[in-house]
Parts: structure tokens; sequence; C-alpha cells
């Protein structure tokens, strides 16, 4: 396909690896040794993951010891949900319910409802308002009546979908009084808004290469000094016992580097990316009538993320235009057993089936451009013409 240009809007689902991650990446690759062997070779690659491990933590506002690196955000989601869950549950047998809010990511919303199905736990979601911010008041309520019954609470610090920040401190505070750990899903978040694992407060935090020009493949689970989890991996019993498995250094290694990056241009790309999602924000308004924002359209939302939702569409057709055109963006929906599901975010929000599978999300990376806005106006009335026509002919 011979494209007039390329269009990259789905930084949310992975960034392009930035340079210096690249290099990076390649320079450790190219280094031999198990990092848990003792010799010259092992005992060398163990000071590249440590000396990565210490400029991270230094980057989110955390001890070194805090940070247990693992194949990816949803192994450490996974990780955070069932181990907090198994260990309060242990320490205490009246602890079986968990407290997610109702757009979770399925990294947590999965692990939850498995824990529900097979492992005796109750799972109950915390509903958010129009543009899916928690709901306080709910939770208020629902530690009053149930708290000493809760192992734990998840919200993710902000949405993947329509970008939507939460109040974590204040959700953490609230929380605190009832003894309830809190898990917060940062992966988003991170190297665009300033994180603080200390400030937050939280017990756990998860955080991912990938969305921050690192590689795929590795992740963290950031977990506070002193605290016991049940772990899911067991082997060689690395990172304090709590997930087993051989170092990936090259990608830790290229985490970090990315990660740096990141938050030394944090301000200046923030400031790039939020022009980009005004711009197309107005696009959208200006010349498709009747389209919407899912989610905040003011600073209650990340930069990087703008979901936008177009009448009379179906998204699996405006994607398929989209592509066509060369511009990659992503649908607001799961796929599930091959099976179209309207997004559960979207639903959350209040957005009817129709509505959630009429929308689409543009994530934006400082590699974007105003061209890139431009390119997309001028494909835009076309894709969605068509796009109308082909959901008035299935209709």
């Amino acid at each position: 396909m011979n494209l007039v240009s390329k269009v990259y809007f789905d930084n949310a689902a992975t960034m392009p690896m930035s340079g210096v991650a690249l290099s990076a990446f390649s320079e450790q690759a190219r280094s031999i040794g198990n990092p848990s062997s003792v010799h010259a070779y092992g005992r060398n690659v163990r000071r590249e993951i440590e000396n990565a491990r210490e400029l991270i933590a230094s980057l989110i506002d955390a001890h070194s010891s805090e940070v247990i690196f693992t194949g990816s955000g949803t192994e450490a989601d996974n990780l955070a949900i069932k181990g907090i869950y198994w260990q309060r549950r242990n320490e205490d047998p009246r602890r079986k319910v968990i407290a997610i809010s109702s757009i979770e990511h399925h990294a947590v919303l999965d692990p939850a409802r498995w824990l529900a199905d097979f492992d005796g736990a109750e799972l109950i979601e915390i509903p958010v308002d129009e543009v899916g911010i928690l709901q306080i008041e709910k939770l208020v309520t629902l530690l009053e009546n149930r708290g000493d019954e809760i192992a734990l609470i998840s919200v993710m610090h902000a949405n993947n979908e329509i970008g939507s920040i939460q109040p974590i401190s204040e959700i953490v505070r609230i929380a605190d009084q009832k003894n309830i750990p809190v898990h917060t899903d940062a992966i988003q978040s991170l190297g665009k808004v300033p994180l603080s694992f200390k400030e937050l407060g939280v017990f756990a935090m998860t955080v991912s290469a990938h969305k921050v020009g690192g590689p795929v493949g590795v992740g963290a689970l950031v977990l506070r000094k002193g605290v016991e989890i049940t772990p899911l991996l067991h082997g060689g019993g690395q990172e304090r016992d709590i997930r087993s498995g051989t170092f990936n250094a090259a990608g830790i290694v290229s985490f970090a580097a990315a990660l740096q990056s990141a938050e030394r241009d944090r301000d200046k790309n923030v400031a790039h990316m939020l022009k980009l999602r005004r711009a197309l924000m107005e696009v959208a308004s200006s010349e498709i009538p009747g389209s919407w924002i899912n989610g905040p359209a003011d600073d209650r939302a990340l930069s990087s993320i703008l979901n936008i939702g177009f009448p009379n569409t179906e998204s699996d057709s405006l994607l398929l235009l989209f592509d066509n055109e060369g511009i990659a963006c992503s649908a607001g929906s799961a796929c599930s057993a091959g099976v179209q599901q309207p997004s559960h975010v979207l639903l959350a929000i209040g957005r009817s089936e129709k509505e959630a599978r009429s929308s689409l999300r543009f994530s934006f990376g400082p590699q974007n451009s105003m061209s890139d806005i431009e390119y997309f106006q001028a494909c835009l009335k076309r894709v969605i013409e068509r796009a109308q026509a082909a959901y008035k002919a299935s209709a």
C-alpha cells in the first residue's frame, strides 16, 4: 500500500523506542553473563541492573529496594492484585473483597474477576462520573459499610482509553482509615505527569517500559518497603523472592534510559502533546457535527490521550478506513473470544452501546507533529462519510 502519509496516533498502546533506549538496549544486549551468577560476567550484568533500578527509583521518588522488575505491566498488575489479596486473606480470612474502579484496565479487572470466579473473592466495582473520575462518596460509603472485609483497593492513576486522572492521594487517605492497601496502575501516567510513589502513599504501583519509549517485555511493581505479598512465580528467588525468573538485563537498562529521557523532557513533551490534543479536538468539532469527547476535555485528562465519538459509525469500519489512509489509532473496545464488545470504560461513564461502538482513541507522543493533525484533518471528512455510508448500509 502506497501511503500519502503515515501518522501514528496509537502511543497509548506502545510508543516508539527512543534513541537513547535503543542504544542502551543494544549495548547491554552485547554483555554476557547471568546476573544471578557469582562470576565476574554475572556481577557486571547485575551491577548494570542495580544501577538501572536506582535510577528508576529516583525518578519516581521511591527506594531502590521497592522496585521489583517483571516481564510486563500486565504481570505486575497480576502480581499486585493476586499477591496482595492472598496475603491479606491469609492474615485475616474476613478480607475477601476486592474493590476496583469500574474503568480499570483488563490487566487489573481480569485477575480480580478470576479471583472472584475461582478463589472465593468478592469483586466490587466503584462507579465513576461522566468523565471517568472515581465517585469518592461511593468509596466512602463502601468503606463505612464493609471496610473490615476489603482486602485491597485498586484504582488506576490515569485511564488508558479516556485519559481521566484519578485523585489517588485522596483515595489513599480514605483507605488508610480502615487499614486497606491501595494499588494503582500508573502505566499511562509514567513520564507524562509528576509521579511520586512516596507522596501518593500507595501500597503498590505498576509501571511499564514501552509506554515511555522503552522496550516491550519489561515492567515493574513498586512495592512499599517491608510489605509482604504472595508471589505468583516460584523458582530462582529473584526480586526479594517475590518475582522469580532470570532478569531481562537489556530491557531493564533500556527502561531506565527511556524513563530518564522522558522525565528530562516531560514538561516540553506535555506542552507539545497538549497542543496536539487541543488541535485534534478542534478539528473533530469543526469538521464533524455531532461528534463528542469521551472523558475530560480539560486538564483532568492526560495530554496524550483523546477519545472521540463519531455519530452513525462503527469503530471497526473507522479503524480500517483510517488505516487505509495511513493513520493508526485504536478502538475503545476489547475483543474477547472473537466477539466485539463495547468498551466497558465508555459504558461506565454513561455512554450507550451504540456510542461506545462509535468511538476511537487517538494517543500522542513526542514524535507527533502539527503536520500529523493537518493530514488527519485532510482525511477526516472522507473517512467519516464512508464509515457512515457503511453503517447505513448495514442497518
